[in-house]
């Protein structure tokens, strides 16, 4: 076998590739003290191990919690279907087990074997958990070590996910942004610059025209997979109950669903998320939000969605990737149908779907999608147009958010609004940046006309609509930042609707509404509730909602207050 390690001063191994400052290893990979060993101890069982013994293999889930009191263990992570292994850490007395997906119950990437004999503590998923709820000293010690592992994983691309594309590929864009923002580590082998691919692609007979192709532990592979293969493959939704009655399902994993889940899971509510793709919502693809409270100097909202998800699993909700959602609420309690046929029963509803960019009417859009057009201005979007020229859409916050952080890479961009300033939908903050960074050129009164290209954008053409004068630059990235539609037509009448198709909740709902949909108590609605009682909606799904990360905070979590409200009549 192959082993790769690097070893630090106390022999221990850190993840190839990591060069990580003293201080980081103590928190990545912590010794327990023997006080701190001993509140664990009652939670678990003793356990003897034997040299060689493997604890759990790559695949396996929910998986136990060890903590080591004497001996080593070794995680390796397998290479392929040959008996072949990459030496990921080696923990000794004192350490302990685990990362994000141990948290979450989902799948290991790696394996765990015993290098030298000894005794552990273990301990499952739930006992595991309630020590991090429960316990404040060990859980901000567990929950830092789990996600500073899972990070080093992703930074180094070391997990059980090798994805093979083209970096102008909208197919590998997409798989690189679920993977992203599931936070699952994974490996990218770009076909125009890596000059071993094609060996690869022969050893599991796939041809280029099947690309991008994504290939999960090393056996299973999937050729051009949608996010829900994807899913299934990596066993996402292996460990979650799709019978058992909710106390609560939140539709929507974007701010304002998240925040309802880490409020709902911390105040004892049987909590399951629903979401279509990732989390985040349309936050999660803002660059950097700079007047988030608490984070002067800005986060991105990837981030900030991807801390939310943890915090919201931490405190036992469990979210379900899924898509073709469908509320039956003809019966009560309310009935969330998923793709799969199942139907989950819920006490309460909290709809939080939010809304989607609006698209200009160019015939050739859809065909750029991923490969030239693009909804979000992350890392990986702008890895793509570094040195080039591009063009934002838009006079909002996200896209002021993604002009100024495109401007740090790329040579220009021209940032199209079809009115006459930015100053009715903006932020000032953002357009003081705007109009200070030389490498912005705002065009007022301009709207795209046409799209052009081959297999990617080659060249974009607009006009001024106050003027008529149209032009055609060669520019091969454009960025749409429009206004937003709700999420809201797979309600199928189930809940009544503004004349611009948003969610109507607390006083806006009409004494019409409420005899249409049979309400049948003496009390008016509350605040965030529909003309259903128990099915509230939060964020930009909501007529009336002030479309701010912070205001979608606020009613997620405003919401559960009503929440247990309903639950006791």
């Amino acid at each position: 076998m192959t082993y790769i390690s690097i070893t630090n001063s106390n022999n221990n191994s850190i993840p190839r590739g990591l060069p990580l400052a003293k201080s980081s290893i103590e928190q990545t990979f912590p010794k327990l003290t023997s006080q701190q060993i001993s509140r664990i101890t009652p939670r678990g069982q003793m356990r003897t191990i034997q040299r060689g013994e493997i604890l759990y293999e790559q695949g396996d889930n929910a998986v136990p919690f060890f903590v080591i009191l004497s001996g080593e263990l070794e995680i390796v992570r397998p290479v392929g279907t040959a008996a072949v292994e990459t030496l990921v850490v080696v923990l000794e007395s004192g350490q302990f087990t685990g990362e994000v997906n141990t948290l979450i119950g989902r799948r290991t990437l790696f394996r765990l074997r015993v290098s030298k004999p000894g005794k552990v503590i273990e301990l499952d998923r739930q006992h595991m958990l309630a020590l991090v709820q429960s316990d404040a000293e060990l859980g901000q010690i567990l929950m830092r070590a789990f996600i500073l592992r899972r990070v080093e994983l992703v930074a180094s691309g070391m997990g059980d996910v090798v994805l093979i594309g083209s970096r102008h590929s909208a197919g590998t864009l997409r798989i690189k942004e679920f993977l992203t923002r599931n936070g699952h580590p994974y490996s990218f082998i770009d076909l125009e610059h890596d000059s071993e691919v094609e060996n690869l692609l022969d050893s599991f007979r796939i041809t280029t025209s099947e690309i991008p192709v994504v290939i999960c532990r090393g056996k299973v592979v999937l050729r051009n997979p949608s996010n829900h293969q994807i899913a299934d493959c990596l066993g996402f939704n292996e460990s979650i109950n799709q019978i058992q009655v909710r106390d609560l399902i939140i539709i929507g994993a974007g701010p304002s669903g998240l925040a309802a889940a880490v409020y709902g899971a911390s105040e004892g509510l049987d909590v399951l998320v629903l979401e279509t793709s990732s989390p985040g919502g349309q936050a999660g693809s803002s660059s950097r939000i700079e007047n988030y409270l608490g984070f002067p100097t800005g986060i991105s909202g990837q981030d900030l969605a991807g801390r939310a998800y943890l915090q919201a699993q931490k405190f036992g909700a469990e979210i379900l990737i899924t898509k073709g959602i469908r509320l039956l609420c003809d019966r009560k309690p309310y009935v969330v149908e998923v793709e799969n046929g199942a139907r989950i029963p819920a006490r309460t509803v909290v709809i939080a779907t939010g809304a989607a960019y609006r698209k200009p009417q160019c015939e050739k859009l859809p065909r750029f999608e991923g490969a030239g057009v693009y909804y979000a201005a992350t890392p990986m979007e702008t890895q793509l147009c570094q040195g080039d020229e591009v063009i934002v859409v838009g006079g909002g916050n996200g896209a002021g958010q993604a002009a100024v952080f495109l401007a740090e890479s790329a040579r220009r961009i021209h940032m199209l609004v079809r009115s006459a300033s930015l100053a009715d939908k903006m932020s000032r903050y953002l357009i003081r940046r705007i109009e200070e960074t030389p490498k912005i050129v705002f065009r007022p009164h301009t709207e795209i006309i046409g799209l052009q290209g081959g297999d990617h954008l080659e060249s974009v053409g607009w006009r001024n609509n106050q003027t008529g004068l149209t032009e055609e630059h060669n520019i091969r990235h454009v960025f749409l930042m429009t206004g937003a539609d709700p999420n809201t037509s797979w309600l199928d009448g189930c809940i009544a609707l503004d004349s611009k198709g948003f969610i109507k909740t607390g006083l806006d709902i009409s004494p019409e509404n409420l005899s249409a949909a049979h309400w049948p108590l003496a009390r008016q609605p509350y605040l965030l509730e529909a003309n259903l009682p128990g099915v509230f909606a939060v964020g930009d799904v909501r007529g009336g909602s002030i479309k701010r990360v912070a205001s979608a905070v606020g009613e997620g979590s405003i919401a559960i207050s009503f929440v247990h409200k309903v639950l006791q009549e």
